[in-house]
């Protein structure tokens, strides 16, 4: 087995500890917003009755209730949250915005094939409606049109950008730019970086907890009624008529109709209970770079990156000139629960941070001011899936297994056609159509990834050859990624 460009240049042990010694434990995009973006809501007290009641305050649940009240703007709309508006994945995500809704064009046509153009042509289009947003609804969530950067960081992966480049020039895409070594170290100066693909049009980046405040002002303003500190326990009513009961610790919500949008946390539907898990991914975040070091690295067209590795990174910048980077370690934790001590993992914060000096070796010195971590809903098909229950009056959506910023969107639509019982071209995608298999109940679960995160590791230090268990998950249509 060979070594990994990270195991052949590491920094000094003092450069790390020197860079995570003042980083607090905090989300820096939260930390971000004002006060006046994080406004004290009441919990739900007592009864309520809606039209739509959505449980979840994340993107999923709030793009729904934008939506749902723009359509129909007398339909009363109710959406509980467990605890605070985007504090969740939505707060605490990268802000890579990606037209894909089949996390990559790869993962799509394995998996879709007959209809991969048409998710492509659907998937650019809901990126071009985030985009226009903004306008549309009066709001700034700091979205950039920089497009994306894909890297090779070994040898043996500048093939596969190679071989995307080729795959989009056949397809007439002139929108993917395949770049050599000299021309990607001039959009970013990373000795790491040997090769590069710049997908121009098909990524951007934004502000995540923005992005969530920003949506629950514009739902409040329409009329939605936006409750706090109220998780729901249960959901009751399984026949054709009658309201869909949600009950709190403290009230119930009496629906025609339910969305639910609780992305990694248990499903209040039994169906969907082994449908996803939760992995961690780990997060820094650097101060502000000065101009001299904003010099040394370039970055003047501000792209998202990520490398082409299965344990990948992915790094950005912030508005005000700090550097994200993340990714690597994507650990799953025995039972897939969710607890606030497993995003403490000094481990990996090292890790990372030993990882950004080997990538940008050019900014030492440079201090680390935040490091979290966040559960990513991960699916066996890498990208969210959708569905009814209860006589077609609850809709739900999950497993969008980080990815999953823009497609949020795309998923809240397709559960308000679904809910309506229209015939649309999201309705008609076998995509949604079709249920991802399941992950296995504890201990097979556990057992599973885990031999799985081995494999993709020992695939990074074996010129990426996948071994025997990859490959039949391959085949059988299962997986395990972040």
């Amino acid at each position: 087995m060979g070594t990994t460009v990270y195991e052949r240049r590491r920094p000094a042990a003092s450069v790390i500890d020197r860079s995570l010694a003042d980083s607090r434990r905090s989300v820096f995009w939260i930390d971000d917003l004002p006060d006046s973006a994080k406004p004290e809501r009441p919990r739900l007290e007592g009864a309520r009755t809606a039209d739509l009641a959505i449980v979840g305050g994340g993107y999923t649940g709030l793009w729904t209730a934008v939506l749902a009240k723009h359509a129909n703007p007398d339909q009363r709309v109710v959406l509980l949250e467990g605890r605070r508006i985007g504090w969740a994945a939505s707060g605490r995500n990268g802000g890579f915005c990606e037209a894909s809704l089949t996390h990559g064009r790869e993962n799509g046509l394995s998996r879709w094939p007959d209809e991969i153009d048409e998710l492509d042509r659907q998937g650019l289009a809901n990126l071009d409606a985030i985009e226009a947003a903004e306008a549309e609804f009066g709001m700034d969530f700091e979205f950039e049109r920089n497009g994306s950067l894909d890297v090779a960081v070994e040898p043996h992966q500048v093939e596969w950008l190679h071989e995307a480049a080729a795959d989009a020039a056949h397809r007439g895409d002139d929108s993917v730019r395949l770049l050599d070594e000299h021309q990607v170290r001039a959009e970013v100066d990373s000795p790491t970086y040997l090769a590069g693909v710049w997908n121009t049009r098909t990524s951007a980046i934004l502000h995540p907890a923005k992005l969530a405040a920003e949506l629950a002002r514009v739902a409040e303003e329409a009329g939605v009624e936006i409750l706090e500190r109220s998780p729901v326990r249960r959901l009751e009513g399984s026949g054709s008529s009658g309201p869909v009961t949600l009950r709190t610790e403290h009230g119930r919500v009496d629906a025609a109709r339910v969305v639910l949008a609780t992305n990694v946390f248990p499903s209040l539907l039994k169906r969907n209970r082994l449908m996803t898990v939760p992995v961690y991914d780990y997060v820094l975040m650097t101060e502000p770079l000065s101009a001299e070091q904003q010099r040394s690295i370039g970055w003047a067209n501000r792209q998202g990156i990520g490398d082409l590795a299965n344990q990948f990174h992915y790094s950005r910048m912030s508005r005000d000139g700090r550097i994200l980077y993340g990714g690597y370690d994507a650990i799953y934790h025995a039972g897939g629960r969710i607890r606030e001590r497993y995003e403490d993992r000094p481990e990996s914060y090292a890790k990372l941070a030993s990882h950004f000096f080997t990538t940008y070796p050019q900014l030492e010195g440079l201090r680390f001011t935040h490091r979290w971590a966040g559960a990513i809903d991960t699916s066996t098909q890498f990208t969210a899936f959708t569905g009814l229950a209860r006589s077609g009056r609850v809709a739900y959506a999950s497993g969008f297994t980080g990815l999953g910023v823009a497609s949020t969107r795309f998923m809240a639509r397709t559960m308000l056609d679904l809910l309506d019982g229209r015939d649309t071209e999201r309705t008609r995608l076998e995509m949604v159509r079709t249920r991802p298999l399941p992950f296995p109940p504890e201990p097979a679960a556990s057992v599973g990834i885990n031999l799985t995160r081995w494999s993709l590791d020992r695939a990074d230090h074996d010129l990426g050859r996948r071994n025997l268990l990859l490959k039949t998950l391959d085949a059988v249509g299962l997986g395990f990624d972040s």
